[in-house]
Parts: structure tokens; sequence; C-alpha cells
């Protein structure tokens, strides 16, 4: 038994080391996909006025799916093409690194669904938290993919840290204005994915590392 889990494990090292390239292209068009997808959304969210927690929660739980969806017929697509198969041990092995934190993230949409609170602050708060735990998920994720991945991770920690902190401030500085949540949801969710699928695609052609 323990020899099978150490052979799987130098299988998954070993094709990951080989496809480094593979994933790198892969993840730009998904990248560009989740970006174009999000930045869409915050636009429209705000023409329509989402800015209370239970039609923002699950609006943008809607986006999530389809942003999900859409990779996953997207890298799909990749695998047939590369004949492949598309639940592969390092697929496998992302799947379980982003699990925990996505689960995390859907429980806490839930309770905000629940409470139905119409203070903007707390909706700038919920997307403070839902990018804290969606930039820990991709850190983790980031193990098996290129390295750029966690850096990626990365961005969303710290915009999270400093999302929070102002949060914090708005509580003891009169004044400070909390700007509409889905603006900020088209903004980092959406242009953060849409910046990092354009830095993958103009570097594709430079090197295979990210």
């Amino acid at each position: 038994m323990q020899s099978d889990w150490a052979e799987e494990n130098l299988l998954v090292i070993r094709t990951l080391m080989e496809r480094s390239a593979v994933y790198r292209r892969a993840l730009a068009p998904v990248m560009g996909l989740v970006g174009a997808t999000g930045i869409a959304a915050g636009v429209l969210g705000a023409a329509l006025g989402f800015e209370t927690s239970r039609p923002f929660a699950a609006y943008w739980a809607v986006v999530a799916f389809v942003c999900l969806a859409g990779a996953f017929l997207l890298i799909r697509r990749q695998a047939v093409k590369a004949l492949e198969p598309f639940w592969s041990p390092p697929t496998r092995r992302v799947a379980q690194a982003v699990t925990p934190a996505f689960f995390i993230g859907l429980v806490v949409g839930i309770l905000f669904f629940i409470v139905d609170t119409e203070e903007r602050k707390a909706l700038v708060t919920l997307i403070n938290i839902w990018m804290l735990l969606y930039g820990l998920a991709m850190h983790a994720a980031g193990f098996f993919m290129p390295r750029g991945f966690r850096l990626f991770g990365w961005g969303f920690i710290l915009c999270a840290t400093v999302g929070l902190g102002y949060v914090m401030l708005s509580d003891f500085t009169i004044g400070i204005p909390m700007p509409n949540p889905n603006i900020i949801m088209g903004a980092l969710f959406g242009g953060g994915h849409a910046a990092y699928g354009l830095y993958l695609f103009f570097t594709e052609k430079r090197g295979d590392v990210a």
C-alpha cells in the first residue's frame, strides 16, 4: 500500500514536470473566460442593483457556477484533443487542494444569503472573505501547477488583507465610502483573471515556466 502511494506521487510529479508548458497554455483561455465573465457579471450586477446580501450571494454563486462549468468544458476539451484522460492524478490533486477553501466560501455565502442584510459594508466584508479563501485555494493548487499560479493566489490574499483592513478602518473613521460590491467583484475577480490570462498569453512563447 505504501509503495503504491509513493509510486502514484512520483507519477504525478513526473507528469506535472513533463506537461508544465501544456498546463501553462491551457490556463490562458480558462483565465480569459473567467475574467471576461467576471467583468461582465460585475457590470450587470451593478446595473441590476444587487446590493443586499441575499440577491448578491445568489447572483455571484450562479456566476461562480458558470465560470466553473466553462473552465471544466475548456479543460475537458483540451484533454480530449490531447488524447489524455480528464480526471488524471494531477487533476485530482488540484481538486483536493481547492475543495476546503471553496467549501468554506460556499458556507459563508449561504450564511449571508440567510441573513439578508442591506448594509453595504457587510457585502464588502463578504467579498474580502471570498477573496481570501479563493487566494488560499489558488495558492494550494499552485503546488501542482506552474509557479506563477501561487503568485496569482498571493495577489488575492493581499487584496483581501487590504480590503479587510479598509472595512475595519471604516468602523473608526467617519465618512469612508464603501464602493459598489458588484464593481469590486468585477474589477478584482474578473479583472484579476483577465490580467493573468493576458500575461500567460503574451509570455507563452518566451518560456515554458510561469
